[in-house]
């Protein structure tokens, strides 16, 4: 048997009169903790150092909350619709959209650090104490310790002096309460503001620079020199049986438009590969239903956005006649409408219907007739 003796604990008449102090001073006996050192941060209260102390804490609460509240505005009522070079007013303001709102986010959360850290560094007393740690048997709390626990944390509240600090929690809940606003009107903002709403416009996700801005508009298929001014349209005549080539969409109202045609380079929708089947294989294709008509003889073009997650399928294999996406290593057979065959990927890539003009180019009969690369929230594959 132990010789020593247990701790004299207080009936539940005695602990129901015992004030916070001495609930503390039994909890920490209890816990076997020895307070070697508990000073107050500000023994003589009211103080100008204080109040100045205090007073740049709720700045930087308040500074939180003003970014808060600036990071929603510009989020709902900025400029954000894309305005080309040509006009000045409108294309600086759109360009400030994404810096405004990466400033005034970052200054939010950066302040409400800041001010928890100065308020902890100031107001709340740095103490020095001892445990001895123990799993406590794995049962449950018993109602001594539960009081005594409470009494604990209500002392360090009152210690930490926030209870009277009534600056200091306004301008905190002002400023948690303003980055909780942002961080939920952020994900809300596509439903406020749907950029794609519009399903016939070229903009939105169901079309894309192939489509004609007019009935009977010619869509023609061009090179990449690396040159934007320069127009190079391509003929059947240019590929050899068995290759590849990226093509991009041009239009004679672009001509003379060096943003458009800058734009239709670099458009991540625009690119399509031109693919030239050898004549032993294009006797083998197997056509989608409903695009049988969609080439031009042994020519075939696909979209170059891979229906997984959008990577580009920028290779082609001639001897399997596969197309590989080297981000997650799907691969489409060209010669069966670029049905995946491989990988991850789970839909064919979209063909785009071509046919020659009479002047012997390359044209688009029009834009993919299903919207291209990986699945969103309204597309129904």
């Amino acid at each position: 048997m132990s010789s020593e003796k247990e701790p004299n604990l207080p009936g539940d008449d005695e602990l129901a009169r015992m004030d916070r102090d001495e609930l503390v001073r039994l909890g920490t006996k209890l816990d076997g903790v020895e307070i070697v050192d508990y000073p107050t941060p500000w023994p003589v209260e009211g103080t100008r150092a204080e109040k100045r102390a205090e007073r740049i804490v709720a700045l930087w609460f308040a500074l939180c909350a003003i970014s808060g509240l600036a990071f929603v505005v510009a989020l709902v009522w900025w400029p954000w619709r894309y305005e080309p070079p040509t006009d000045e007013t409108g294309h600086f303001w759109y360009s400030l959209y994404t810096p405004v709102l990466g400033v005034t986010l970052g200054v939010s959360v950066l302040a409400l650090s800041v001010g928890v850290l100065l308020y902890a560094k100031k107001f709340v007393p740095q103490e020095l104490a001892i445990q001895q740690r123990h799993d406590g048997g794995g049962e449950g709390s018993p109602e001594l310790d539960k009081q005594t626990i409470v009494a604990q944390l209500a002392d360090s509240g009152q210690r930490s002096t926030i209870a009277r600090r009534s600056l200091v929690k306004r301008t905190l809940g002002a400023g948690a309460g303003a980055l909780g606003l942002a961080t939920v009107v952020l994900p809300l903002a596509g439903f406020i503001r749907d950029p794609w709403k519009n399903s016939e416009n070229k903009e939105s996700l169901w079309h894309t620079g192939w489509q004609p801005l007019f009935p009977g508009e010619v869509v023609y298929l061009r090179r990449n020199t690396g040159n934007s001014h320069e127009i190079s349209l391509v003929r059947p005549e240019d590929l050899d049986a068995g290759a590849m080539e990226t093509v991009f969409p041009f239009r004679e109202s672009e001509r003379d438009d060096e943003h458009a045609l800058s734009q239709a380079l670099k458009r991540s929708d625009n690119p399509v590969m031109l693919i030239r089947l050898r004549p032993a294989d294009a006797a083998r294709v197997i056509k989608r239903k409903g695009q049988e008509d969609f080439n031009y003889g042994d020519y075939y073009a696909y979209t170059k956005i891979c229906s997984h997650v959008g990577c580009p399928t920028s290779l082609y294999e001639q001897r399997t006649n596969r197309i590989l996406c080297p981000c997650h290593q799907s691969q489409f057979d060209a010669l069966q409408y670029a049905k995946p065959v491989f990988g991850p990927a789970t839909r064919a890539l979209a063909q785009l219907p071509i046919t020659v003009n009479e002047e012997g180019y390359f044209v688009a009969r029009g834009d993919f007739i299903e919207a291209i690369g990986p699945g969103f929230w309204e597309r129904k594959s």
